[in-house]
């Protein structure tokens, strides 16, 4: 069989439903876009951040898997650095193991494209991906995952993570129909946040796009990190666009007139999700400030979700002073549950990193974005 690795166009997209039929026949739940162009950061002249589809295709007519990348300058020591995120790959082995090789080919195909990749997420080590990533030399790097409830009686009775077997349930449904679950989440929320309510609040307006005051709040706070997104005003309105996903609100943060930073929000109410069951959930999607405003930010964000009702909220983070900035907000910081993987030449670049780790800032909006939201 010969396959060639190509950029996904129109004309692919019956081939790629028909992967997609395959895939779903064979039981499984993956698939890939049947539309050549991504929903969100489409490529377009003159844009520093976009997606990029590609497809395995077999004899020139039948699509066997595919993959997408993200090209997007990152501040690393000093200078930008082009990098990209990597979405799958998505390969016919997963159902014909007459193609059980195809992934591995795919993700190789990947690294000769850009070969300063990285992703975030994973879960544990134990899953096949960091399997692979460790066996192919990728630098792994723990994050924690952040929670904050807000109504713990509907999150110990409707979330899906914790509620995966009987007794969990039978556990779960006594805390709250007792109240004992609702105490204690509330006694450990806010014993976590005690820190937070005292300190100096800041001014939030809501804002429809990112101007000049973003371009000189990034110049006067990049270099405060040692590796983190590009995140000018150009970047930012193409990744938190005014119409369409991520659908986030804004808000401008400001103290007695100094512009201290921005935090970008969304929630919504799930339905039937694996990880959140039907609550309300909402997500601190991005942000940015000087680390010595985190708890100001942090805490603006935090309390417009929480003036939205949602049942919980959550973020990702892996820089040491926003996880204190959160911690200090009452979130609950679970250690170990994300996982930063870099290609060996982009573990290159962020040399030594037991010193550009402490100064590693990463948000949900990295990497390919807040599915599932």
């Amino acid at each position: 069989m010969a396959i060639e690795i190509v950029p996904q166009a129109p004309e692919w997209a019956p081939a790629v439903a028909a992967f997609n039929q395959r895939l779903k026949s064979g039981g499984s739940e993956w698939g890939w876009y049947t539309t050549h162009e991504p929903d969100w950061l489409a490529p377009r002249p003159g844009q520093g951040v976009w997606r990029e589809y590609y497809l395995a295709v077999e004899n020139g007519e039948t699509v066997r898997g595919a993959f997408a990348l993200k090209p997007q300058p990152f501040w690393i020591g000093g200078k930008l650095e082009v990098v990209a995120d990597w979405q799958g790959p998505v390969s016919e082995g997963i159902v014909d193991p007459r193609y059980a090789a195809l992934g591995l080919r795919l993700f190789r195909e990947m690294q000769k494209l850009r070969p300063r990749m990285f992703s975030w997420g994973h879960g544990g080590y134990d899953r096949e991906m960091p399997r692979m990533l460790r066996s192919l030399g990728f630098l792994m790097h723990d994050t924690p995952f952040c929670l904050r409830v807000l109504k713990p009686a509907r999150f110990l009775r409707m979330n899906g993570y914790l509620r995966d077997r009987a007794s969990r349930r039978l556990a779960l449904d006594l805390l709250a129909a007792t109240g004992l679950g609702w105490a204690g989440l509330k006694a450990l929320h806010a014993g976590l946040g005690l820190a937070s309510r005292f300190g100096p609040r800041a001014q939030a307006e809501v804002v429809e796009s990112f101007g000049g005051w973003a371009d000189e709040l990034w110049e006067r706070a990049r270099d405060h990190y040692r590796a983190l997104a590009l995140r000018d005003s150009a970047s930012l309105n193409a990744l938190l666009p005014r119409e369409g996903w991520p659908h986030a609100i804004r808000l401008k943060l400001t103290r007695r007139g100094e512009l201290l930073g921005w935090i970008a929000v969304m929630d919504r109410e799930q339905g039937s999700d694996p990880r959140f069951g039907a609550l309300r959930v909402g997500l601190l999607l991005d942000y940015f400030a000087p680390p010595a405003h985190a708890v100001a930010v942090i805490r603006a964000g935090a309390e417009l979700l929480a003036e939205r009702g949602v049942d919980m909220i959550f973020a990702n983070q892996s820089h040491p002073d926003w996880v204190r900035a959160l911690r200090s907000n009452g979130f609950l910081v679970l250690p170990r549950r994300r996982l930063f993987a870099a290609s060996k030449p982009l573990a290159q670049v962020l040399e030594p990193f037991g010193e550009v780790e402490r100064g590693l800032f990463l948000t949900n909006l990295d990497g390919h974005g807040p599915m599932g939201l």
